[in-house]
């Protein structure tokens, strides 16, 4: 019932996610890899990711989760299970949680090792299960969400990825999107991109900007390339026919 799917706490909802969106891929992959004459294994790891307990995003959240509620039940919920709730522009009223930054793959060396032994991997499912540290070292998890595109760049790293591929719903990048001046662009220096977030109105939030962060991130901590396009053009992409590329 509704009532009892407001009862699961959220990081044991990530991982019933993580775990049920990566059983399907793994089974169409497998068959696809099949059908293909590939023979490759194919893993779903859910995956813990840590973040700190004092990051300020803690203690200021403001990430909107779930369904608009009315006002009474939104009250309710805040004052019987203490979820911090927010009216969101006359639509409603929201919960709303932390969105801290990753700071470890709790599962990396599990990842790590599946890759060596070519396995493909499916990882960091939604940007991993949010997890603090206790004074003990102990794990827990918390109501958080952490951004999926920044822990995939964390993950790239850790994994010494050599190209991060970030697959959208656009086919390129582009400045001053959603306006008659916007203009898709082939290739970016890190330079630039850091620039034009700087500047900002050049990338949606919500949208193109913590993808654009997210590469920033990446190639700062020593990637060597990052490519933006949708998921039908990624063939065309890595052979340089289309996408966007972002290079140190």
């Amino acid at each position: 019932s509704r009532g009892e799917l407001h009862e699961v706490p959220m990081d044991v909802a990530g991982a019933d996610t993580q775990g049920a969106i990566g059983y399907a891929l793994q089974q169409n992959l497998v068959n696809d890899f099949r059908a293909m004459g590939i023979d490759k294994s194919v893993a779903t790891v859910v995956t813990q990711v840590e973040v700190a307990a004092d990051d300020p995003a803690m203690i200021n959240p403001s990430k909107p989760i779930g369904t608009f509620l009315d006002e009474a039940e939104a009250k309710k919920r805040r004052d019987e299970e203490g979820w911090v709730v927010v009216e969101d522009a006359g639509r409603g009223w929201r919960r709303v949680v932390a969105s801290p930054q990753p700071k470890r793959i709790v599962e990396i060396d599990v990842i790590r090792q599946l890759i060596d032994s070519g396995v493909v991997v499916i990882c960091v499912g939604g940007g991993g299960i949010p997890v603090v540290a206790d004074e003990n070292g102990d794990l827990h998890g918390v109501a958080a969400v952490i951004d999926k595109d920044v822990a995939t760049a964390v993950l790239a790293n850790e994994i010494d990825a050599d190209l991060l591929i970030i697959s959208t719903a656009v086919e390129k990048v582009a400045l001053r999107f959603g306006t008659p001046e916007q203009e898709d662009v082939d290739r970016f220096t890190l330079a630039e991109v850091k620039q034009y977030l700087e500047e900002g109105g050049h990338f949606a939030e919500g949208s193109m900007a913590p993808k654009m962060r997210a590469v920033v991130q990446f190639l700062e901590a020593g990637g060597k390339e990052a490519l933006i396009t949708n998921p039908e053009n990624i063939m065309r992409a890595m052979n340089g026919e289309t996408g966007t590329r972002i290079v140190p």
